[in-house]
């Protein structure tokens, strides 16, 4: 196989081996029929060398496996919501190779607490420091928080699951397979404990191709909680406040109108 180094000068302590072992524990589910990852050869503090992974275009046949064998990696599971990746003690990140932000790690035993603790409440905290979001923002942050229970509604009491945890379509490559069919190939993971409506929303959230063949390959083994769809939007909240801490711009507007519409 042709090797590709993913590299950055200077990147933050451990990094790489967060994205090369969250590559590894996620292709653990491989075996049981989860998606293909690929593969990890090594990494190192400035760089991570990996497969080499040849574009084709998706189908949709292989959308609706994609769907089906990400299910079955998501029930694999996590020890707990905000778990890291298998043999990793150190700092998780999200967000853009030059930007990189930490991602708490813990062992929240919720959705709400998690989403709460984890993810939410620190990355609007950041965008303050930063200067992109504002204390109105937290304070609708936590208007949000505190209507949780009925937000999340059936899926409140979900277990944790082997989540990618960056899965925009940009980290979902088609490619041949050895027997000459497409299929897709997970790159670029932020792997972690957590809810499996993350990574579905995250699909949604920047357009994805053939997303109703992915759904229904998904639904065919592991039908969804009620109310799923409406759900989408909460998910979307911690990306897109990210992108209000590495961009700017209209992304905050856009989270501020994602809560609102949460509230109405």
């Amino acid at each position: 196989m042709a090797t590709y180094r993913k590299s950055r000068a200077f990147a933050p302590q451990g990094f790489f081996e967060c994205e090369g072992r969250g590559l590894r524990w996620l292709a653990q589910a491989m075996p049981q029929g989860g998606p293909r990852v690929v593969d990890v050869y090594g990494w190192d503090r400035d760089h991570l060398d990996i497969e080499r992974v040849e574009p084709s275009s998706p189908t949709a046949k292989a959308a609706y496996d994609f769907g089906v064998s990400l299910a079955r990696m998501h029930d694999m599971g996590a020890e707990s919501f905000g778990a890291p990746p298998e043999g990793y003690t150190g700092t998780c990140y999200f967000g853009p190779l030059q930007d990189p932000v930490p991602m708490d790690t813990g062992d929240w035993s919720d959705p709400a607490t998690y989403l709460t603790q984890g993810r939410l409440l620190p990355m609007v905290e950041l965008g303050v420091r930063r200067g992109s979001l504002n204390g109105s923002d937290v304070e609708l942050t936590r208007r949000i928080i505190s209507r949780l229970p009925d937000l999340l509604g059936a899926a409140a009491d979900d277990t944790p699951c082997r989540v990618h945890g960056d899965l925009w379509s940009g980290n979902v490559m088609w490619t041949r397979s050895d027997a000459g069919e497409t299929e897709a190939v997970l790159i670029d993971p932020a792997a972690h404990g957590g809810h499996r409506e993350e990574d579905l929303s995250m699909l949604h959230l920047f357009g994805m191709t053939s997303l109703d063949a992915i759904i229904r390959g998904y639904q065919s083994v592991h039908p969804l909680a009620a109310g799923w769809r409406e759900r989408r939007t909460l998910w979307q909240l911690y990306p897109i406040a990210g992108h209000c801490v590495f961009f700017g711009g209209g992304y905050v507007s856009e989270y501020r109108s994602m809560c609102r519409s949460l509230l109405s």
